[in-house]
């Protein structure tokens, strides 16, 4: 079949080379007067040692290309670098042979192994996914955590962000889910891809230990842009993970946990390109289209009508000053489907995991419990619980004011039950793995704290059996 002008004129360009370029500042080359260039497109900066390091399009027009390399620049002099377009995008060799294996930020082994055989090679920025074609998530996922669990439950193909701060557990919270997480009922084919951006040594160690030393690292990819590799290379890891868990997942029908440590180190990348770049910044300095760019990444995930396998992310966001309002969690917020967030106050009494339960929320939760997925109680015991610690929250404030000794009988009754429902619903063990009929039974013990009449949340036949068990 003959080809059209167009495929012609591909070839052509395909590879060509320019030596010199005009511009380098920081990460970024500009190179002038070149072909028609493609977004996103692919490119190779050779130096005059002849070592190439590996770039993508970040901006095309007329008069400049701007690229940005992945690697840094340093070392590279503006007469003697070589640009090559390669007139397609970025691509990763995908396998399922990767699990069990540590790459870098672009997908290059960085265990000391050679690179798996490809299986497919895909695109790394995605494929947009049609509404229409996505299968609405309610499959339940038990990690065996009681506030999850109970409160914020995490159904398969969500998209359910953890909102923390610097020196709180959330890494050994989302090592936790990743070795305990399962759907029930069925014999589910687990994997997980874990992206590290800009954290440190000790912090990627800790991972790989855990998942060592619980035998479920064969089962795990890790792609690790750590805080000595160069800040560019953060933009591009997210999106080598998430290429490869869309072909575990709709290739292999795997059901896929990605995990993603820190986006917020991420989000930090992205405001010094743009500053680079001279842009008009937005809110703290990111650039305007932020929230478009974290759509693209949480957006990849989810389930397709006619695939077994599903992909469910758990991004990890450490906010600037415990400021829920920062751009980062606040645009995050808008995209995701709820948010489980960490409470500084709690983890300092000792409490693990210190999850807040009146901010945290999942919001496809109602159509992942209940009866034949979870137990019938489940909903109604969620709603009253959320209720009954709220007003412990009231009852707290005002014993800050007025003393716990003007409080009436109710509201130390209220008091007993807040200090209960923290001690022994939200705290465990990190290692430790309940099943969501322990999580239910242990709330139903911290309501049996309260007197029948103020439970109206929950049905007259549930008090009846489980009220006081």
């Amino acid at each position: 079949m003959s080809k059209n002008l167009n495929d012609v004129e591909k070839e052509l360009l395909a590879g060509r080379e320019y030596n010199g370029v005009d511009q380098i500042q920081g990460p970024l080359v500009y190179v002038k007067n070149t072909h028609p260039v493609g977004y996103r497109e692919l490119v190779e900066c050779v130096d005059k040692q002849g070592k190439t390091r590996m770039g993508m399009v970040l901006d095309t027009s007329d008069d400049v290309v701007v690229v940005q390399v992945f690697e840094g620049t340093s070392g590279l002099t503006m007469p003697d670098t070589k640009v090559r377009f390669m007139g397609e995008p970025l691509s990763l060799g995908v396998s399922e042979a990767m699990l069990g294996r540590v790459f870098n930020g672009l997908g290059q082994p960085k265990d000391g192994g050679s690179a798996p055989q490809a299986e497919a090679y895909m695109d790394v920025n995605g494929r947009p996914i049609n509404p229409t074609a996505r299968e609405y998530p309610r499959d339940f996922i038990q990690t065996g955590i009681s506030i999850i669990d109970g409160m914020t439950t995490l159904i398969r193909g969500q998209k359910l962000p953890i909102f923390s701060g610097n020196g709180l557990p959330h890494n050994e919270l989302a090592a936790q889910i990743a070795r305990q997480a399962r759907i029930r009922g069925s014999e589910s084919n687990f994997a997980v891809v874990f992206a590290a951006m800009g954290v440190k040594h000790d912090v990627a160690r800790y991972f790989i230990d855990s998942f060592e030393e619980t035998g479920v690292l064969d089962n795990v990819a890790l792609f690790l842009s750590l805080a000595d590799d160069p800040s560019i290379e953060r933009i591009i890891t997210p999106r080598t993970a998430l290429t490869l868990a869309e072909h575990l997942a709709f290739n292999k029908g795997m059901h896929v946990l990605v995990i993603m440590t820190d986006i917020t180190n991420y989000c930090e990348s992205f405001r010094e390109i743009s500053t680079l770049r001279g842009e008009i910044p937005s809110r703290k300095g990111y650039p305007g289209y932020l929230y478009s760019d974290l759509a693209e990444l949480y957006e990849r995930s989810g389930m397709l009508k006619g695939f077994p396998g599903s992909i469910t992310q758990l991004p990890i966001l450490t906010m600037p000053n415990d400021d829920i309002s920062h751009p980062v969690p606040d645009l995050t917020g808008y995209i995701t489907e709820g948010q489980i967030v960490f409470e500084r106050e709690m983890y300092s009494r000792g409490i693990y995991p210190p999850v807040a339960g009146l901010p945290s929320l999942s919001r496809l939760m109602k159509d992942g419990i209940g009866e034949k997925m979870t137990r019938e109680d489940h909903p109604h015991l969620s709603n009253q619980l959320f209720a009954a610690y709220s007003y412990v929250k009231d009852v707290r404030n005002l014993a800050s004011v007025i003393g716990e000794e003007e409080l009436t009988p109710l509201d130390h009754q209220y008091m007993e039950f807040g200090d209960f429902f923290e001690k022994n619903f939200v705290n465990q063990d990190a290692h430790t793995d309940r099943t969501i009929e322990e999580t239910l039974d242990i709330g139903w013990k911290a309501l049996s704290q309260l007197p029948p009449e103020e439970l109206h949340r929950v049905t007259e036949d549930e008090i009846d059996e489980y009220y006081g068990r």
